[in-house]
């Protein structure tokens, strides 16, 4: 998504931008960097819950040893912050290094303690994974903001931030469907998530209605920035609407873990589907100059 957002949105604009290539693929080292770490940090965690809830896809302690793993965080943390910190560095803006230091520390927290309060760690999850994708507009633009391009510039950011938000939207449900798949081992390891306090037939109720909704806000989306663009507005019905929809479907008759996890997949597929569209925003962007 960070390649869509430099490749595809803000070059073909043409708008002065402050990473080079080079710059641009640190931010995406420093990027997989520090999420790679957060991924061991929590899987080592979670090995009691894992082995009830996912026995066979078990990598921390039986592929790699818990030292190993340990190890391996902090040289990933120690790798994506320094990293950061010299971007940072580079573009003249050293106070953006707080992003990556503030992401690490989330990380272990949520992994730690955070992701056992209800809703508490799907909210953090979210917002990170929002965060990766303005993290671009934020070393980007802002750093070259200047009068003559300021309405390019802010559309692009302001596209950016609508994307931010559908990650979050869409992110935030999927939080909630894989923990009502893994009802039974977070139950075990002494988590308190949403299906486990009002049960899973309510949280796949909850689901349901905050995938509605979503569908109902990109659907006015759509009716306030798109409607000039047919080709986006075709897009956005055909992927992302109508697989929404069919979503809704899918999560009111889900019962068993085999459900619950294709419809965990397929959140990723329309976010993906989603973030996809960004590459027909130029055309958008421009004919409205």
């Amino acid at each position: 998504m960070q390649v869509f957002v430099k490749y595809g949105l803000f070059i073909p604009l043409g708008i002065p931008l402050a990473l080079d290539h080079l710059q641009f693929a640190l931010l995406v080292f420093t990027t997989l960097s520090i999420a790679a770490a957060g991924y061991i940090i929590n899987d080592s965690y979670d090995v009691e819950i894992d082995a009830i809830n996912k026995p066979n896809k078990l990598i921390i302690g039986k592929k790699i040893s818990d030292k190993n793993a340990t190890r391996l965080y902090i040289l990933l943390n120690i790798l994506g912050v320094s990293t950061g910190f010299y971007l940072s560095n580079s573009i003249g803006k050293p106070g953006f290094a707080a992003f990556f230091i503030i992401t690490s520390a989330l990380l272990f927290m949520y992994s730690s303690y955070l992701k056992g309060l209800l809703l508490i760690g799907n909210i953090v999850i979210s917002l990170l994974v929002s965060l990766s994708i303005l993290i671009v507009g934020v070393f980007d633009i802002i750093p070259t903001i200047v009068v003559e391009h300021m309405v390019m510039q802010r559309s692009a950011l302001k596209v950016v931030v609508h994307f931010g938000v559908f990650a979050f939207l869409i992110n935030f449900i999927r939080e909630i469907v894989k923990d009502i798949q893994d009802i039974n081992g977070d139950k075990n390891g002494g988590m308190n998530t949403l299906p486990i306090e009002i049960g899973r037939a309510r949280a796949t109720t909850t689901v349901f209605g905050l995938t509605v909704l979503i569908t109902i806000i990109v659907v006015s989306y759509m009716y306030m920035y798109l409607y000039s663009n047919q080709m986006l507005v075709v897009y956005f019905l055909l992927l992302i609407v109508g697989p929404l929809f069919y979503f809704c479907i899918r999560s009111w008759t889900a019962e068993t873990a085999k459900d619950y996890s294709f419809l965990s997949l397929f959140l990723k597929i329309i976010m993906f589907l989603g973030m996809c569209s960004i590459l027909l925003y130029p055309s958008l962007i421009l004919n409205n100059a």
